[in-house]
């Protein structure tokens, strides 16, 4: 959340005189503080707005509920998103498309590609796995088929720029001689099977079986880029 700036903090040209009439730029500090008061409110719409989303489905999801969650009034929830399907793009921008955006923005691994990939995708379970990231994809994957908009949203923003980051490795781990299995470049969903798998299981069968995902994580990477040599 962003915080209110003090009068300690601002510049002196920005602070009340108090001696004579307030200083020209005076007029920025109400703007701002409106500016601050009109995030803090969108990100309470956007937090409230994953709760419910989460509890009751997309469907079910009332935008009377959100903004009593939220705390304000149901029109004011209409000075920032459009409709519910806005909101909840607004929701998978802001807490999934980052954890794929370091996919993205990885740099040419100086170890190998197995490093690289296995690094990522440990970090991926740790942010989405028992997480309301995970609550989140779970969503998605029950109530897209009857939200296409919202499928082809979520595959637009997160699927395809994960699948595309990942044949580029699985390309590169072929050129280096990592990966003898040429053909995975063309199914690199088979690379990030284990996640989603893992995010599945959580959410449906954990409590009866519980499933180590970083084990299994190992496992699926030893039967790609063939087991580490112990020495």
């Amino acid at each position: 959340m962003t915080m209110k700036p003090t009068k300690a903090a601002l510049p002196p040209a920005t602070r009340a005189s108090a001696k004579g009439p307030l200083p020209a730029r005076s007029e920025e500090a109400p703007a701002s503080n409106r500016a601050t008061r009109a995030a803090e409110r969108r990100a309470a719409i956007v937090e409230a707005a994953m709760e419910e989303f989460i509890a009751r489905g997309f469907a079910a999801t009332r935008l009377d509920d959100i903004a009593k969650r939220a705390g304000v009034a149901k029109g004011t929830i209409y000075l920032h998103f459009k409709d519910k399907e806005s909101m909840f793009e607004e929701l998978v921008r802001i807490v999934i498309v980052p954890v794929v955006a370091q996919l993205t923005t990885l740099p040419p691994p100086a170890g190998s590609v197995r490093d690289l990939i296995e690094a990522f995708a440990s970090n991926f379970l740790n942010e989405v796995i028992g997480t309301r990231r995970g609550d989140l994809v779970r969503l998605i994957v029950a109530e897209g088929p009857r939200f296409p908009s919202v499928a082809d949203f979520y595959y637009r923003e997160v699927v395809s720029r994960g699948i595309a980051a990942m044949r580029a490795l699985i390309e590169l781990g072929i050129a280096r001689g990592e990966i003898r299995q040429k053909d995975l470049a063309r199914f690199p969903q088979i690379l990030v099977a284990p996640a989603m798998i893992a995010v599945i299981w959580q959410g449906l069968f954990a409590r009866h079986a519980p499933l180590d995902a970083q084990e299994m994580l190992r496992v699926h990477l030893d039967l790609i880029f063939g087991e580490r040599r112990t020495t």
